[in-house]
């Protein structure tokens, strides 16, 4: 049975001047939904995210949503008011006689997430407001809440501790966000919009990339049929038409339209799967093996009166072609290590001890290099001009912008009128043109979409200088990084080979150790799951019992059975026109597929367990 309807659009029409943003807009959201909502910056995700608040109104088409139905909205931007406190605004939408009973979720929600209630909101930094804002968002519970990149600001911690509170949310999420990982954890179906429309997908964000890929294939089918098609009419056409037949001139006509229409999906499609374009240097020059050393170094800030460590007797050395991952909590000492790194502070003692001749480029989380009111020209070609140096080879302007998913013909626009991704997309294409000898991120992915992070996990992987990245995505950690620095805070900083996972899992054995006493009549066994799903021990050599041997003797059965069904739903899919003819039962299809292709390898898992049971006995 079909989860209850809470709000509906269909057919909607969005338009901003004569730019048209959505065209026959459709999609519905249900109760219980936790829905990814996915696309390129600039593909229209915020502006759907307030057709779904009714901030927008539409130009056409219809907007429906229960009624008494509850929507909260944590946008990217958050306005401090003047003499508010955090407690004030958390509860700016809670009714009078309901702030008594929900007082004790504040408390909960802004201790995990480290902000004072009683602070005002002036006096907060950017990533502050940031939580202030997803603390009001989570004591409203809203029927549907919206959220717009709620990880960013937010260290490893809180974003594992938002995890757990939205999975045991009892309203409904739409939520946009860079973090593969969070998405993959918290979702259970798919928006994709993609040109200017919403594709859905009924399962959780960890299918995002095989999903789109299917359908994108599909759709490269169906374009290359119509081009065969199209071929068939335009040769019947060349050979001219016999007389003035109203069926002949109807037909070319008719052939005229399909060619149009061709081109122009062919276009769209292609824009679709166009990927940015960087390259990196193959080499860099090299003098020196160490690029930076610390030695005992102790750093300190004295504030109200309060002394915090940030590093104590901390050294390290840094050589070249290091990758090198920074995490932990706010304010545990992250950008206080690279401001010393670069030379922007100085140790209270010990020595920092940096090559000479080494540069950095370096990505400022606050954008600090980009000045609102230059153009996209200027701000890639200070001196002017309409070439720049990328490589030591001289590119036009526009076309490099083109590279990086940018119009060309925005490059007179001002920085001040991109969005907080394509900004960031800005900033890397100024700093890929020529990277330095040591590359330094700090929150690189913040606002980026999947597509621009793509982009720079490969061209970090071509890399070949020094690579510190500051970030709390911990996908991209494990796709760039080989070393990872942790400041826990009070000064202390541990190092761990490897990416983010290596890294949890250095910590959770670590952990494991220390609690092994209290532990100690805890199974140590690992657990796995029957094909059923529930938990069990791992196997243990012994006899196999008559219901482990009927179950292995009948598995294969089953797997037989299945690939049948797998092979007949791919044959279904295969046909280029049935997106076209049925979309939901495309999507069916797929949903079907994809269970089964999981069943499969369930068995395949379950008859590999038995069959070690059995060897072992």
């Amino acid at each position: 049975m079909a989860a209850p309807l809470l709000l509906s659009v269909k057919d909607a029409a969005v338009r901003y001047g004569t730019v048209s943003i959505f065209e026959k807009l459709s999609f519905n959201i249900h109760e219980g939904s936790r829905i990814a909502l996915v696309g390129r910056n600039g593909a229209g995700k915020s502006t759907l995210m307030n057709i779904i608040t009714g901030q927008k109104d539409l130009d056409a088409g219809d907007r429906w949503e229960e009624l008494g139905v509850s929507i909260g909205y944590l946008k990217q931007d958050i306005v401090a008011v003047e003499g508010e406190k955090v407690f004030d605004y958390i509860f700016a939408e809670i009714k009078e006689d309901e702030k008594e009973l929900y007082a004790y979720k504040v408390d909960i929600v802004t201790e995990a997430l480290r902000i004072n209630p009683t602070a005002l909101m002036t006096t907060l930094s950017g990533g502050q407001l940031r939580r202030a804002g997803l603390a009001r968002a989570l004591v409203e519970e809203p029927d549907i809440l919206l959220l717009d990149e709620p990880t960013n600001h937010l260290d490893l911690e809180i974003i594992e501790w938002l995890e757990v509170y939205l999975k045991g949310y009892r309203g409904t999420l739409v939520c946009i966000s860079h973090d593969r990982t969070f998405l993959a954890n918290i979702s259970n179906q798919i928006f994709w919009l993609d040109r200017g429309t919403i594709r859905v997908c009924p399962k959780g964000f960890g299918d995002f990339d095989e999903w789109s890929e299917m359908i994108l294939d599909q759709e490269d089918r169906e374009l290359k049929n119509r081009k065969q098609n199209v071929m068939q009419e335009v040769a019947w056409a060349s050979r001219g038409v016999q007389g003035r037949r109203k069926r002949n001139i109807r037909r070319l006509e008719q052939m005229r339209e399909m060619r149009d229409k061709l081109k122009s999906d062919q276009i769209a499609y292609n824009k679709s799967v166009t990927k940015i374009r960087a390259t990196v240097a193959d080499s860099i020059e090299h003098s020196s093996k160490i690029v930076a050393e610390f030695y005992n170094v102790y750093k300190s800030f004295e504030h109200e009166g309060k002394t915090t460590n940030i590093l104590d007797k901390f050294s390290i050395r840094i050589q070249r072609g290091d990758r090198i991952g920074i995490l932990g909590k706010n304010g545990s000492g992250k950008s206080t290590f690279l401001k010393m790194l670069i030379g922007e502070l100085e140790p209270d003692q010990g020595r920092v001890k940096r090559r000479k001749e080494l540069e950095f480029s370096y990505f400022d989380q606050n954008r600090s290099d980009l000045k609102l009111d230059e153009t996209l020209r200027k701000t890639l070609s200070p001196s002017g001009g309409d070439y720049i140096d990328v490589l030591g080879k001289e590119r036009h302007v526009c076309g490099y912008l083109k590279d990086f998913l940018f119009d060309p013909g925005r490059a007179q626009d001002l920085v001040s009128s991109l969005s907080g991704g394509q900004k960031n997309r800005l900033m890397l294409a100024k700093i890929l043109a020529n990277p330095k000898t040591c590359l330094i991120l700090d929150e690189p992915t913040n606002d980026l979409d999947i597509d621009t992070l793509d982009m720079l996990e490969d061209i970090l992987s071509q890399y070949k200088g020094t690579l510190i990245v500051v970030s709390h995505d911990r996908d991209f950690l494990d796709q760039t990084v080989a070393k990872i620095l942790a400041f826990e805070g009070n000064g202390k900083v541990e190092t761990h080979i490897g990416g983010y996972s290596d890294y949890l899992a250095a910590t959770t054995k670590s952990g494991d150790a220390k609690g092994g006493a209290k532990g100690a009549k805890k199974s140590n066994k690992p657990v796995q799951k029957n094909e059923e799903g529930d938990a069990q021990h791992a196997p243990v050599a012994q006899k196999l019992t008559y219901k482990l041997e009927h179950e292995l003797k009948k598995l294969p059965e089953k797997i037989k059975k299945i690939e049948g069904k797998v092979a007949e739903y791919n044959t279904q899919l295969s046909d280029a026109d049935f997106y076209q003819r049925d979309p939901d039962g495309f999507h069916e299809i797929s949903k079907k597929l994809a269970d089964d292709q999981n069943r499969i390898e369930r068995y395949e898992m379950r008859w590999l367990e038995i069959m070690e049971m059995k060897e072992g006995a």
